[in-house]
């Protein structure tokens, strides 16, 4: 098994990786046609990625390539349909940066509540504003934080926020979920929640079911004292309608570790409209960088591939078709050619597709049983031609799926 890491990633991390795989490549520079021409050359069969984009014409060149782990949480640098269509599985490792991003989202609420980041460019310019700080600073003990995304992100935040005795609101997404066990939280709809709240946190993955759920007319709808944190991804916020909110009064303040067009992480000096837009920090997409959370990430990343290696299952795969099938033929057969054979034939010559299947052998190796996942279901006349047209078929039955 050939491992292509073309990122950045934990030293410790490589060196056990290196200890699953026949060859490995780290090369953190790999981008673009650059990244392609390495998948054409080397052939992974495992490609590790974090921030770099992997798109449909560097798929092209996959010949081998089975898995595509993002070592990190989404995939919105990957083009999943075309590797879908390629046959390349998909998995991240969500949830194991939650801690890091939840601190530097509870540093930023504190930084604006006591503008630390003003008092320290202050100072630097040997300028004293106590009195100016001192009345702007609210506090946040009694205030209310509203969590846009109660993931496991959105979860660590409000137990951080509890802990400062804040009134916790959230929405979340898709599924029911319920901070079950921060039962200070409240769950509330989007419109009550970004009226009522002091502090608005954003926490839900990015693409296109995600893009600028934070637009100009809920931006409207918070209190002109209210602040705004994004550490998830930079479409998630209409920048150009938080900026106008900034300069128009009517957002006091925002943070934000994630903006549009922001530069490569190697970059020296970069230009953005941001720079001068009062009240509003910008940290350079530190969210997930702590030691703790490389490391838990290095971890993850090691389990899946060690998974994969063992058992050519894919954790966390994003791309797997989980819709159920139709029937589930259990087929029992003596452990010996041609039975399976047999089997396959008569559903290939039903037009009947095998969606998924496992084949296990029972103690002694003289017996076997395969798990055949088929859509659409055979009738009963192919049944009867599966348990009766060869001698090392036993038995053949149909289950619901």
């Amino acid at each position: 098994m050939k491992i292509l890491i073309a990122d950045k990633f934990d030293s410790e991390g490589v060196d056990r990786l290196r200890g699953l795989a026949s060859e490995l490549v780290a090369d953190a520079s790999l981008k673009e046609d650059a990244l392609g021409a390495k998948i054409a050359e080397f052939d992974p069969t495992v490609l590790i990625v974090r921030s770099t984009k992997v798109t449909a014409s560097i798929l092209d060149n996959a010949r081998s390539l089975r898995m595509i782990l993002r070592a990190g949480s989404g995939v919105d640098t990957i083009d999943v349909g075309a590797a879908s269509e390629h046959g390349i599985g998909v998995a991240n490792c969500p949830g194991m940066n939650a801690v890091a991003v939840a601190e530097l989202t509870m540093g930023m609420i504190l930084s604006l509540d006591r503008s630390i980041p003003d008092n320290v460019i202050d100072f630097r310019n040997r300028t004293w504003n106590k009195k100016a700080y001192s009345a702007k600073a609210n506090g946040l003990k009694g205030r209310t934080l509203g969590i846009i995304g109660a993931g496991k992100i959105g979860s660590e935040v409000a137990r951080r926020a509890v802990a400062f005795e804040m009134n916790v609101l959230y929405t979340h997404l898709g599924r029911s979920r319920g901070l079950v066990d921060l039962p200070q939280c409240r769950r509330t709809e989007t419109d009550d929640l970004m009226r009522e709240a002091d502090f608005v946190t954003v926490h839900v993955p990015g693409g296109s079911g995600t893009k600028h759920i934070i637009d100009s007319e809920m931006i409207g709808e918070m209190k002109p004292s209210a602040c705004l944190i994004n550490t998830s991804r930079a479409s998630v916020i209409d920048e150009q309608a938080m900026v106008i909110a900034l300069r128009e009064g009517r957002l006091a303040g925002a943070a934000i570790d994630v903006f549009n067009d922001e530069p490569a992480a190697d970059a020296k000096t970069f230009e953005t409209a941001l720079i001068d837009v009062p009240n509003l920090y910008v940290t350079h997409h530190i969210g997930a960088s702590t030691a703790e959370a490389q490391r838990a990430v290095a971890d993850e990343t090691v389990r899946i591939v060690k998974e994969f290696k063992t058992t050519n299952r894919i954790l966390n795969c994003v791309n797997l078709n989980e819709q159920p099938v139709p029937s589930l033929l259990v087929v029992r057969l003596r452990n010996r050619p041609g039975g399976l054979a047999h089997v396959f034939s008569l559903i290939s010559q039903a037009n009947i597709n095998v969606e998924e299947m496992d084949h296990v052998i029972f103690d002694g190796g003289k017996s076997a049983c395969a798990h055949i996942r088929l859509s659409p279901a055979p009738n009963d006349d192919l049944l009867e031609q599966l348990r009766s047209g060869h001698e090392n078929v036993l038995a053949a039955e149909l289950m619901p799926g």
